[in-house]
């Protein structure tokens, strides 16, 4: 029979394993580049540090002190990362704020001169009465800053109103999951840190972190696994099934009111079933429209809606850079966006934005 303390040091130590493999690899080799993507990246790369020590500590009480100080230290940044992840998706910036670099570099300042100049190694108690305290102040203050930060999406979420323009976008529903999902590991923490004696309590937090982990994973492959097949499938007309007039009208009807209230084109994840389901039709209904009614494939229309949108936005001399405008109006890719813009405009975003400034100056 397998030992139940081994079957829990495998949980904990796969998750931090493998949020170490996720955080490199959103940070190093993530398709798609954002600065939210990063501080995820980031965020998951300390939490997974921060987690392993717990496991190792758990299971081998007479690790060297070093390793306690570093998984300690990582706590330190875990706050900061949280909230730059949901500030940066809540408003969709495409670069770091000079005050959030000035943060991080004092930050790891700090833990380079805990590690020269006051080693837990050879000042525990001074670790264990104060800097670790400290250490859970800066946690704590970070993690009310990314509730504040996310109380808009908050109360979109819990708000009983149907109107237009309450639908939660999918990034900004995976970071309040990632968001609730930190809450919970930190709530475990810092009640194991008030109660020292409640091991359970201690290692439930690097569990946690496995089974939350790997909801993510799960999930992401899942919507891959959708979005390529949405964008590989090759539409198909049904000459025998033709949506008679008055319905395609009645259809085409909510499909303009969802785009135009709702801005439904602004997911990144929008799949044909998804569109289906807003407008209360069947995928197959809906694409029989659409190539039928408008000569269109479900890829050409949406891609219509961004390009507009982004057209709008660059008109407007909006503060986002042109690659930032892409990833704002749907566009998982600054690639995929600029070869949409060129097929619809027949040219390039930059060249579009030069037009229009040349325009200005006439």
């Amino acid at each position: 029979m397998i030992d139940s303390k081994f079957i829990m040091f495998f949980l904990g130590s796969l998750g931090a394993f493998n949020g170490l493999i996720l955080g490199l690899w959103l940070l190093l080799f993530a398709r798609v580049k954002t600065v939210s993507n990063t501080f995820l990246g980031a965020l998951l790369l300390a939490l997974s540090i921060r987690v392993g020590k717990s496991v190792l500590v758990t299971f081998n009480p007479t690790i060297p002190k070093v390793y306690l100080q570093i998984g300690l230290s990582a706590c330190l940044l875990i706050g900061p990362f949280l909230y730059f992840y949901v500030r940066s998706t809540v408003r969709n910036m495409s670069d770091v704020p000079r005050p959030w670099k000035w943060q991080i570099g004092f930050l790891l300042g700090l833990i380079v001169v805990g590690a020269l100049f006051c080693p837990y190694a050879i000042y525990p108690d001074l670790w264990n009465r104060y800097i670790i305290k400290g250490i859970y102040v800066i946690w704590v203050l970070y993690v009310i800053a990314a509730v504040i930060a996310a109380g808009p999406l908050l109360a979109r979420l819990f708000s009983r109103k149907t109107v237009a323009g309450m639908r939660l976008l999918t990034p900004e529903k995976w970071m309040l999951t990632i968001m609730i999902a930190n809450l919970v590991i930190f709530s475990t923490f810092a009640l194991a840190m008030v109660m020292p004696r409640q091991c359970s309590l201690y290692f439930s937090s690097s569990v946690l972190f496995t089974f939350f982990l790997y909801g993510i994973i799960i999930v992401l492959a899942l919507r891959s696994s959708q979005q390529r097949k949405t964008e590989q499938a090759t539409p198909v007309k049904y000459a025998n099934k033709k949506v008679d007039d008055d319905a395609a009208a009645g259809l085409l009807g909510r499909l303009e009111q969802v785009m135009q209230q709702q801005e439904i084109y602004k997911d990144p994840a929008l799949s044909l079933a998804g569109l289906a389901k807003a407008v209360q039709v069947t995928p197959h209904q809906l694409s029989q429209v659409l190539n039928d009614n408008l000569g269109k494939n479900f890829t050409a229309y949406i891609n219509g809606y961004r390009v507009n949108k982004a057209c709008a936005m660059i008109a407007s001399n909006h503060p986002y850079s042109l690659e930032a405008i892409g990833y704002e109006v749907g566009f998982n890719s600054k690639s995929t966006f600029y070869a949409a813009f060129r097929k619809i405009m027949d040219t390039t975003p930059a060249l579009y934005k030069e037009g229009l400034t040349k325009a200005d100056t006439i």
